[in-house]
């Protein structure tokens, strides 16, 4: 395979070599959970990318599993919550570089509305925390731009729905 060799972990992650020609993005999805008091469900990223920062549940795709399992899977792990899917906002890239400006991550974040039909919320699997917050106090938590955005877009698509 020349320089380049594929391992495969037991989540599905594939490595490979530093040859950037060769290296692939992550697809991961988000979720922006709401329930009908207009809170959503954030959470503080015990893990990289974006260790210790409030954000929405997400993750990535394993192998094999759609964007609605990998979806699902990922809100139950993080939130204990079961969800049904309301629909696509948009996609995200999110690409970090060094200090020398080469690209050391590259992730494809797809991002959903989704409502809680059951369960208590907890932190569970990678995140550290979660909580409902009311839309009106979201400028409490330090958020990335882009998670700020996506959780406006489902509110405004939402409306939309509701007339």
């Amino acid at each position: 395979m020349g320089d380049f060799t594929l391992s495969a972990v037991h989540n599905g992650i594939m490595t490979g070599s530093t040859n950037a020609a060769s290296r692939q993005p992550v697809l991961g999805v988000g979720a922006v959970i709401w329930n009908d008091k207009n809170e959503v469900v954030l959470i503080r990223r015990g893990k990289e990318p974006r260790k210790d920062q409030w954000s929405i549940p997400g993750g990535h795709l394993e192998w094999g599993e759609s964007l609605h399992e990998a979806l699902l899977r990922e809100v139950h792990e993080e939130t204990g919550l079961t969800v049904e899917l309301v629909g696509l906002i948009d996609a995200v890239d999110l690409i970090t570089q060094d200090g020398t400006g080469d690209v050391t991550r590259h992730y494809v974040l797809i991002d959903f509305i989704v409502r809680r039909i059951e369960g208590d919320l907890r932190a569970g699997s990678d995140a550290a925390e979660a909580r409902w917050v009311h839309f009106s106090k979201l400028d409490d938590y330090p958020l990335w731009s882009e998670t700020r955005r996506i959780i406006d877009e489902s509110r405004l698509i939402l409306e939309t729905i509701a007339g």
